[in-house]
């Protein structure tokens, strides 16, 4: 990471999403995971939910957070996978303005090294919507702790150089 100190530390608010049809509060380690990141990074949890996995119910939960001006990015866990049940890619493809490729590419390089090639089975994903970041990754504790740590811990802090999603927000709705 190239954090550059010179910069100031901008928090953002970023709301968490758990889908599993499975997990209710006190099961959701992988959503734990992630709120201790995001808070200890210094960022805002401003909303938190778990959702079955349905593809409905999830696109209209990430519709009001994305029309909700006091969220600026959501990180789901759960949904990723390959069953007839994982619908958050899907979720994700009603509300999007545009995906972001490269951070799926890079999610599997990484998880490649923790996991091999079982990397191949995650659909790990993200999108803009309507100028809201969203973030869908694997359900698995140590998935969470992945996608956090080595990709959106730098990509949303705005002292990372040489860029990061944080300085883009502001210009994420030009036409």
């Amino acid at each position: 990471m190239a954090i550059d100190e010179s910069r100031t530390f901008r928090p953002i608010n970023i709301a968490l999403l758990t889908v599993s049809d499975t997990r209710g509060p006190d099961e959701d380690t992988s959503g734990d995971i992630l709120a201790q990141r995001i808070t200890g990074s210094g960022h805002a949890l401003v909303a938190r939910t778990i959702l079955k996995d349905d593809a409905t119910l999830i696109a209209d939960q990430l519709r009001r957070w994305i029309a909700d001006p006091g969220v600026d990015a959501v990180v789901s866990t759960g949904g990723t996978g390959l069953t007839g049940r994982d619908v958050t890619p899907e979720a994700l493809d009603r509300v999007k303005t545009r995906d972001i490729p490269g951070f799926g590419e890079l999610f599997r390089m990484l998880s490649y090294q923790t996991i091999g090639t079982s990397t191949v089975q995650s659909r790990a994903c993200a999108v803009v919507a309507d100028g809201t970041y969203i973030f869908a990754l694997p359900g698995s504790n140590g998935a969470v702790r992945d996608g956090w740590d080595m990709i959106l811990a730098e990509q949303l802090d705005a002292r990372n150089r040489p860029c990061n999603f944080v300085e883009l927000m502001p210009r994420l709705k030009e036409v």
